[in-house]
């Protein structure tokens, strides 16, 4: 298992891209699934990083990348095809023999979710504990990140408003940096934690008022929360946004979810996976300013 290369997909994006910098400073050796070979790719391999190319929807190509892997990383984006994606990435994963699976799901699956993402990733964490190889599903609230993607950063600097659905509802935002360095040490040490869930929280829960006032001590200027209605917020990820229906029915979902508290609470994993606790949004505000500037 020391010697296995470790498999990492949405390996150019925010939590692939962090457990890709973690493995690497842990002295791991890495390959990316990647949907093209471009220049993130070369880049990629400019670090000494591995590249298999393929997607989710061909096993083939799924099981290629899986040769010689010992543990490996799967990441979906909120869109359909996730079930059929997670069947073909756990039969993959056992005709290679890998050993660990950690696979990103969402704080907010559950069978009965009105999400059809979000019950999408619950089936498919079924679909993994029935393969037969260890997985260990992580379940993280909502993303710091959110505040620093560049369509909500954009508009938040220019109205010094937050203008998100969630009430006064609370979570501890917890960064993708974070959650990254915990699927790299699950990845890099298994054993412990196959068949796990793992909810993925920050150090301190808030709500949205706080944030903006964290916010605004870090960048020295007045940021108000301005809570919008869930029709609003729609309205401005449909036309405005431009968001895919499937990603617009999540969230319109998740708001509503959020209001009723399925994404607060907060606790130390990060920590003690790690060995470092997660960054407060002050830090990551911090870490991210150019995102506003």
């Amino acid at each position: 298992m020391n010697n296995s290369v470790i498999l990492v997909s949405g390996a150019t994006g925010r939590t692939g891209g962090a457990a890709i910098d973690e493995l690497l400073r842990l002295g791991k050796r890495v390959r990316a699934y990647v949907r093209s070979d471009d220049v993130r790719a070369a880049a990629l391999r400019a670090r000494g990083v591995e590249t298999a190319v393929g997607d989710f929807t061909d096993i083939d190509h799924i099981r290629a990348a899986m040769e010689g892997v010992g543990s490996a990383y799967f990441l979906h984006p909120i869109a359909p095809g996730i079930i059929s994606a997670a069947a073909y990435y756990a039969q993959a994963a056992k005709e290679a023999g890998v050993s660990a699976i950690v696979n990103m799901s969402q704080i907010s699956a559950r069978r009965e979710s009105t999400s059809h993402a979000a019950q999408d990733h619950w089936v498919s964490e079924r679909v993994f504990d029935g393969s037969g190889v260890p997985t260990t599903h992580l379940r993280p609230t909502f993303f710091a990140d959110w505040l620093v993607y560049p369509h909500f950063a954009k508009e938040i600097w220019a109205k010094k408003r937050i203008e998100f659905p969630f009430e006064n509802g609370r979570h501890a935002p917890i960064s993708a940096d974070d959650q990254g360095r915990v699927i790299a040490h699950i990845l890099a040490k298994p054993a412990e934690h196959g068949g796990k869930v793992y909810t993925l929280h920050g150090p301190v829960e808030m709500n949205h008022t706080e944030i903006a006032a964290a916010m605004s001590d870090v960048l020295g200027a007045k940021i108000e929360y301005a809570p919008a209605s869930i029709d609003e917020f729609k309205e401005k990820m449909e036309n405005l946004y431009k968001f895919p229906t499937f990603l617009v029915q999540h969230l319109v979902e998740v708001a509503q979810n959020y209001r009723e508290g399925i994404f607060q609470g907060t606790n130390d994993v990060i920590e003690k996976i790690t060995g470092t606790p997660a960054l407060s949004v002050t830090q990551f505000i911090e870490k991210n300013r150019t995102a506003f500037v």
